[in-house]
């Protein structure tokens, strides 16, 4: 068999880092992870052709030589993801998917022509579909309730990725959460007993990378790190002493819940093995919205408190907000960016309550009729969309907030001071890297294009850049690396903040920070 593996497009968004990457002269973030794991559950007699089409294309010959074509994709790639199942079709083409998008919406991907549905996780369900095709059978949908013990999952085929083509590697420790917030799909996914590997399967996969000549940063893309702490300190416990002896060739980033910040030896642990940053899902300093979304972990402590602490462990703080919960009141945007400019996080990923295929969320406000079937708009994706439900407070009002939020707390300005506040706030540590890497032979270049853009044409920022820079350079020349980096993503968010306020306009017929709210009265619901 001759199989073609495709990673559909991304559209321009938040976690694109568009401008960044073509600055650093690269194509994308992190390598899709997903399907070349597939690629190493396919049979080893198969040849196969790997394109993630964020990177380069797949060529006209890639299409007349293979046999079967497997797509695997996420929700905010629909588009180009049902445009290749639609060519591939056109071709007289087998068509595979998987992924997390036809998991949750199956329909779409048979609409558009797929033959075999790979859904769920794929150590059950690829030798299912393997099966069928030793039968002879032209179509099937394969699932699966049962989880895969992941301790069995095999090293993904990390060769078939160009790997200068990415400012991180990336792996996977863990899969599952134990939490139970309305909103999030991962439970529904891949469920709430955290599944992990073994600390020397992990560190056989960072070997490989390491043995293919990855040096830099990588992306630990479990969706809680910390989901299993009593395994995740017993793996972290195997990895430092395999990062001392390679003369740290990685610096980690990952995602975790905030209840990271009540576990000092964890913090401990993370440090010593290199974590410069994670990704905690704040959501809203607004406790009543917490507890509407069932966030509980979110409220044992204060959450102001958590950030200080895990910036005194030496990493860098990304975290994720969401407008539009259920009794919300009135300001909650005002409210979360004051909490961005006490705790100076640099990125903070503002987005709109989006309510996936079958969460929580969707679930009872299918019960409440009041799920919105089709605005005319992507129903779920990016962060800049309107909600796909008919919120409890005007539509309008929400919308500004957003839109306002965004824009001030990217105003290049307020963006570059945060940066600065974050990398002074870091604890300082010493005699191991623990800060972002920029991929071998790409750190020179960003740095030029860096002074270039802000030290010299944009002349807004000309000045704060340069005190700034001073400033790191005088207090703490360590975060260096982190500091430009941070500087340089800016380059695309000040190009995003411009495409979301007219994404915005576009949904809602008039752009929200010139014009006065229209008279809109509030869904009164049972909450």
């Amino acid at each position: 068999m001759k199989a073609l593996l495709l990673y559909p497009q991304f559209p321009q968004s938040f976690w694109s880092y568009d401008r960044f990457m073509e600055i650093a002269g690269l194509k994308a973030v992190i390598p899709p992870l997903g399907i070349i794991t597939v690629a190493a559950l396919l049979p080893q007699d198969w040849e196969v052709r790997f394109c993630d089409r964020n990177v380069n294309h797949e060529t006209e010959a890639d299409w007349k030589w293979c046999d079967l074509v497997i797509i695997s994709a996420m929700l905010v790639q629909k588009p180009d993801f049902l445009a290749l199942i639609q060519k591939a079709v056109r071709l007289g083409k087998k068509v595979a998917v998987g992924g997390p998008y036809p998991t949750s919406v199956p329909q779409d991907a048979l609409d558009a022509g797929a033959h075999y549905l790979i859904l769920d996780e794929g150590e059950m369900t690829v030798p299912q579909f393997l099966e069928a095709l030793t039968q002879g059978k032209a179509q099937g949908i394969f699932r699966s309730i049962e989880k895969p013990d992941v301790t069995l999952s095999p090293m993904p085929r990390f060769d078939l990725l160009q790997r200068d083509a990415y400012f991180m590697m990336a792996i996977q420790f863990s899969r599952g959460c134990p939490f139970n917030c309305e909103f999030c799909d991962i439970i529904s996914l891949y469920g709430r007993k955290p599944r992990t590997k073994e600390p020397n399967q992990t560190i056989a996969e960072l070997q490989a990378l390491y043995d293919l000549g990855w040096r830099g940063s990588l992306f630990i893309v479990d969706d809680n790190f910390i989901g299993n702490q009593r395994n995740v300190k017993r793996f972290l416990r195997e990895l430092i002493p395999w990062v001392k002896q390679h003369n740290y060739p990685f610096t980690f980033m990952t995602e975790a819940s905030v209840n990271l910040a009540e576990d000092d030896e964890l913090l401990h642990l993370m440090s010593e093995a290199g974590f410069y940053a994670v990704f905690l899902g704040i959501e809203t300093p607004d406790q009543d919205s917490l507890q509407v979304t069932r966030k509980l972990q979110n409220t044992r402590n204060p959450l102001v408190e958590a950030c200080r602490k895990i910036n005194q462990a030496g990493m860098l703080i990304y975290a994720g907000f969401i407008l539009g919960f259920d009794g919300e009141r009135s300001g909650a945007g005002q409210r979360i960016q004051a909490f961005v400019e006490q705790t100076g996080i640099p990125q903070p990923m503002l987005g709109i309550l989006q309510a996936l295929p079958n969460t929580a969320l969707w679930n009872r406000l299918q019960q409440e009729q009041r799920l919105i079937a089709d605005n005319g708009m992507t129903p779920v994706g990016d962060q800049n969309n309107l909600m796909n439900f008919v919120p409890t407070r005007p539509i309008g009002e929400i919308a500004k907030e957003y839109t306002e939020g965004f824009w001030t707390l990217y105003d290049p300005a307020n963006y570059l001071r945060r940066c600065l506040q974050q990398c002074l706030s870091i604890g300082s540590v010493t005699g191991r890297k623990q800060t972002m890497q920029f991929p071998s032979g790409k750190g020179l270049r960003l740095v030029a294009q860096v002074l270039w853009h802000q030290g010299i044409r944009r002349s807004e920022i000309r000045m704060q850049f340069w005190q700034q820079l001073w400033i790191i350079l005088r207090r703490k020349p360590q975060v260096l690396n982190m500091y430009l980096g941070l500087c340089a993503a800016g380059e695309h968010f000040w190009e995003y903040r411009v495409l979301a306020r007219e994404r915005i306009t576009q949904q809602l017929g008039y752009d929200p920070l010139q014009s006065a709210l229209p008279e809109q009265k509030p869904v009164l619901v049972n909450t």
